[in-house]
């Protein structure tokens, strides 16, 4: 089986890397020039769309993720089965399906009938990731959903813990998708509004994506279109 590769943090972000060492699939990668966190579901209908062949099996895009997906199925590795988007820098729960570029690209490949998987690993703080274990775990992960994929019209969205070195491997937990709002707070500098929310302080309902994820455990949604 084939396997598409992108993400919204940009070709040469560590996450993608991290994630091709994961699968033991051909996989092909076609991810964005730059970083476009949080890009949702843009794509490009009245511009040019770029693309610098890298290697045999890597692609460099001047669109956004999604753009990505519909060039990688349409035309650059139109023998993909599976769309893998990851590994995001930061986590992507429950309401963040909407504002999500790793997301949109999953999205993207449903809406195109194929099926998709979503990898993000939480940053409570902003701290660094260890992407050695952040590895580990995503291979452990889709070990676990290759040979259980979304069924058409939905994808997996997947986050990982963030996670001391002393605690406790996480589950994998299956679980529904938050739809607490995240926190809006803006910080006034004369004219300029400077977002100033604080992601590790947004609601979780008990039992939600959010709440398993910032508990300490892998939280696996699906997600329907």
């Amino acid at each position: 089986m084939t396997l598409l590769l992108t993400n919204d943090d940009g070709i040469d972000a560590p996450g993608i890397r991290a994630l091709l060492k994961c699968v033991s699939e051909r996989a092909v990668i076609v991810a964005p020039m730059a970083e476009l966190s949080g890009c949702s579901h843009q794509v490009t209908t009245r511009e040019p769309i770029r693309v610098e062949w890298r290697t045999a099996d890597e692609y460099a895009v001047t669109g956004t993720p999604a753009d990505c997906v519909r060039l990688g199925v349409k035309h650059l590795c139109p023998e993909a089965k599976l769309v893998i988007a990851g590994i995001n820098s930061g986590g992507n729960l429950g309401v963040d399906a909407y504002i999500s570029g790793t997301i949109a690209a999953v999205r993207e490949a449903a809406f195109l009938g194929i099926p998709g998987i979503a990898i993000s690993q939480y940053r409570k703080g902003g701290r660094p990731i260890d992407w050695e274990l952040t590895l580990a775990r995503t291979a452990y992960v889709l070990s676990e959903l290759m040979g259980n994929l979304p069924k058409p019209g939905t994808f997996w969205n997947v986050n990982l813990p963030y996670l001391e070195p002393e605690d406790p491997e996480p589950d994998i937990i299956f679980c529904e998708p938050s739809t607490e709002p995240l926190p809006v707070k803006f910080r006034v500098e004369g004219e300029n509004f400077y977002y100033d929310g604080r992601y590790e302080m947004r609601d979780r309902s008990p039992g939600s994506d959010v709440d398993v994820c910032f508990s300490g455990n892998i939280a696996i949604t699906k997600i329907s279109l």
